[in-house]
């Protein structure tokens, strides 16, 4: 750090002059090469640090202009309080133990009523609407009797972040006493419950004395275990340098899987190799774990766990003769029940005479079937193939069929193979029914037939015309030969002049019709549901009326029709 210089105001040196004579002297060369050793020396740690006016050292290797204060500081020596906070910028906070003050003030106590002041009690800080004393029938405004103290207004606090969120503020000590008296009495009396046991000739089995907590010690948090809210499970994670590690095992990706977060490797790493359990000196964890009288001890903390939810302070490590116990006495009394509720059963239902049968191993596993299975439980040799069976319903035969639907199939159709019918869901009628199929079979081939033709309705006054037409040719005909071949020819001019007529008609209803359905298509809020849907086909007045509705829209006068 640099020597600082004296900054001294120009108003400190106008009077310094005005009072001596003698000016302010220029530091020589010498004075400069003095000073700048030493600040040399105090950086080297030869040299004594210089000192502030509150007696603190100064750090020499500060630099200067972090050092050297203002002129308008008014410094006259070293110092650094111009880097630290002043004291009129300095929020002045509550201290450590500064609370606000409760209750009611009993050093000094009003001798008559005040103004301001509670009309019922005569006390200051609340009114007569607040107030928590009884009613009196005339106040202290009136009496000037009996008046109560004042009570205690609470300051203003400046509390910092840490004094607002200060959860013992205030909290007095001297409560806690009560329970350190409580805990006290505690202990006596279990002392002097263990003096009379020891002058009764008894054994002490206070399960909550200092020794057996000592053994316990089920609240330390040991380095190496796991802490259960249960009980404590020591775990080891870690293995020691001079083993093989379990990666190392088989390097084949195809085997035992090694789990890198747990350090575990469940399944025989071997196991591929066709190795056996006993060849290898590591055969999983799964087999560590489920080998010799792991199983037995599993079942064995099961049980202590169960007890110890029950309300029994046991502990499997701390007690095991004593969890073995329990557990054999346990399972006696289990056992007991079961046979009592069984016998019970018997007693009142019956059926005994049903338990005296021989064991299933006799019944069902004796076979002269070889079957071969392997370790993931297929069958290699012997045993017969599973059927495969489908979601459906198989082998439901219904009206009287002795197959199913589908198992006959002829020309492209399927039908039923026990009397060749081709309708799904009819009566069976079985060896007629293949021989009419057989029937059919040896005709010719059906021809093409035209397609009915749709009735059309008639007037009544076209009905009568055609009765009386009928009657005269029924007349005609019993009439000679010759008046018969001029009735003949003239019944066939009738008949084709019927004909043409009623196709007019007919031509007549289908444009009519086709008009219909052309405006129906054109508005489709007319359409009922299905009605361009139908079954048959179209008559050849349909189509004719059609051919002469349809549009033609290459005809360049298409628009001006």
């Amino acid at each position: 750090m640099a020597t600082p210089m004296p900054s001294v105001p120009f108003s400190a040196l106008l009077r310094e002059k005005a009072s001596s004579s003698n000016e302010p002297q220029k530091k020589s060369r010498e004075d400069y090469k003095k000073a700048k050793e030493l600040e040399e020396a105090r950086k080297a740690g030869t040299a004594p640090a210089a000192v502030d006016e509150s007696g603190r050292d100064i750090n020499p290797h500060i630099p200067q202009y972090i050092s050297t204060a203002p002129w308008y500081f008014g410094a006259k020596g070293a110092t650094l309080k111009h880097q630290r906070v002043q004291s009129e910028k300095q929020k002045q906070v509550a201290r450590v133990g500064e609370w606000y003050v409760k209750g009611i003030d009993t050093t000094k106590i009003a001798t008559k009523y005040r103004k301001g002041a509670c009309e019922n009690c005569g006390a200051m800080g609340h009114t007569k609407k607040n107030c928590l004393e009884r009613p009196r029938i005339n106040g202290a405004k009136f009496t000037g009797r009996n008046i109560a103290p004042d009570e205690i207004l609470p300051g203003e606090l400046a509390l910092d972040f840490e004094g607002k969120r200060d959860r013992w503020n205030a909290y007095d000590p001297s409560e806690y006493q009560a329970v350190i008296d409580e805990h006290k009495k505690m202990e006596e009396a279990k002392r002097a419950m263990k003096a009379e046991r020891l002058e009764k000739g008894q054994e002490d089995t206070d399960e909550d004395s200092d020794e057996d907590d000592d053994k316990y010690a089920d609240s330390v948090d040991m380095p190496g275990t796991k802490v259960d809210s249960k009980q404590r499970i020591t775990v080891r994670n870690l293995r020691i340098r001079e083993d093989t590690a379990k990666y190392l095992r088989n390097l084949d990706p195809e085997s035992a899987y090694y789990d890198p977060k747990t350090r575990s490797m469940r399944e025989n790493p071997y196991e591929t190799t066709g190795r056996s359990h006993e060849e290898v000196d590591y055969a999983g964890e799964n087999f560590v774990r489920f080998s010799g009288d792991t199983v037995s001890h599993a079942q064995t903390q099961m049980f202590a766990w169960e007890a110890h939810k029950s309300g029994i302070d046991v502990n499997l490590l701390a007690e095991p003769t004593k969890i073995e116990a329990l557990k054999r006495e346990f399972m006696v009394k289990k056992e007991e029940i079961k046979k009592g509720i069984q016998h019970g059963i018997l007693e009142r239902y019956g059926g005994k005479e049903h338990l005296q049968a021989p064991p299933k191993e006799l019944l069902l596993a004796q076979t002269e079937q070889y079957v071969e299975y392997s370790r993931s439980g297929k069958i290699i040799k012997g045993g017969e193939k599973q059927v495969i069976r489908s979601r459906y319903e198989e082998d439901v035969f219904v009206n009287n069929h002795t197959t199913v639907w589908g198992s006959w199939w002829n020309s492209g159709q399927w039908g039923y193979k026990c009397c060749h019918s081709m309708v799904k869901n009819s009566y069976c009628t079985g060896v007629a029914g293949i021989a009419a199929s057989g029937n059919l079979l040896t005709l010719p081939p059906p021809s093409e037939v035209m397609p009915p033709k749709s009735p059309v309705p008639f007037s009544k006054e076209e009905t009568k015309k055609k009765v009386s037409r009928r009657k005269r040719r029924e007349s005609t005909s019993s009439s000679s030969s010759s008046s018969s071949e001029s009735s003949s020819a003239s019944s066939s001019s009738e008949t084709s002049d019927d004909e043409e007529e009623i196709k007019k008609k007919r031509l007549k209803l289908a444009i009519e019709k086709e008009e219909k359905d052309t405006e129906i298509e054109l508005d489709e809020r007319k359409r009922k549901y299905n009605s361009k849907y139908e079954a048959k086909a179209p008559t050849e007045e349909e189509m004719e009326a059609y051919r002469m509705k349809r549009k033609h829209f290459e005809d360049p006068m298409t628009d001006f029709m």
